[in-house]
């Protein structure tokens, strides 16, 4: 499960890093250290064969549904039931998304409780989280566009913390993902394995668990190790 993450660069950057033009009046927001499921985030996704960079109510609302609050049960989709899944496999045909990370919180369960871990690519370049995005007209007729995270099993950093991680798409894999005229879902699910890409790790402060908590406290390093 992905429930937690952090963007909190410029939307400039995200655009720049993925090969995106910001679609026009793209509503700016300020660094996220601690993003929260229904939040509005940055994504990525295909448009008249461009991509674009725009921001989605994380948490999918598929077009069927009653109300948006399905949707908060809808952040994460998992990789291995996406084509039959009734929330997600029509957007996992045509609607696919990146959505721009500066890292993730896995949480590891401990004797004393569980302690957030903040992952992130060695680099510190932003990972590109495989997502899926649907659009929902409410009763008003109001459209919202909202995206959900693709989990897998976890690559060999992230295991001995949690049983599933986001999925982060490698650059020769962005195309394929993000063609909306692409839609051989064998093709696609080949590739949606555990991130080969190299990953760092670090335990960090409970102030993660509060989504009132939105500071770059909330990616330090635990002072003095995870035995506090």
């Amino acid at each position: 499960m992905c429930g937690r993450f952090v963007q909190a660069q410029d939307p400039a950057t995200y655009a720049d890093h993925f090969g995106a033009a910001p679609v026009e009046n793209l509503e700016r927001a300020g660094p996220s250290w601690n993003v929260a499921p229904t939040d509005r985030v940055y994504a990525v996704a295909e448009h008249d064969g461009e991509r674009r960079l725009a921001r989605f109510r994380w948490g999918l609302i598929p077009f069927w549904a009653k109300d948006a609050s399905v949707g908060s049960r809808h952040i994460n989709a998992r990789a291995e039931t996406l084509a039959t899944t009734a929330a997600f496999k029509d957007s996992f045909r045509t609607r696919r998304c990146l959505i721009p990370a500066d890292g993730f919180f896995e949480w590891q369960r401990r004797p004393k409780g569980k302690l957030p871990h903040y992952i992130t690519r060695a680099d510190g370049a932003p990972l590109a989280l495989a997502g899926l995005w649907a659009s929902w007209r409410d009763a008003a007729g109001e459209r919202v566009v909202s995206c959900t995270i693709v989990t897998t099993e976890p690559n060999d950093l992230v295991a001995p913390l949690h049983d599933r991680m986001p999925v982060v798409l490698p650059t020769a894999a962005w195309d394929r993902w993000l063609d909306r005229d692409f839609s051989d879902t064998d093709a696609l699910r080949a590739l949606l394995a555990p991130s080969a890409e190299a990953m760092s790790a670090h335990p960090v402060s409970t102030l993660v668990n509060s989504v009132r908590n939105n500071l770059p406290e909330c990616i330090a390093p635990l002072e003095g190790g995870p035995g506090l």
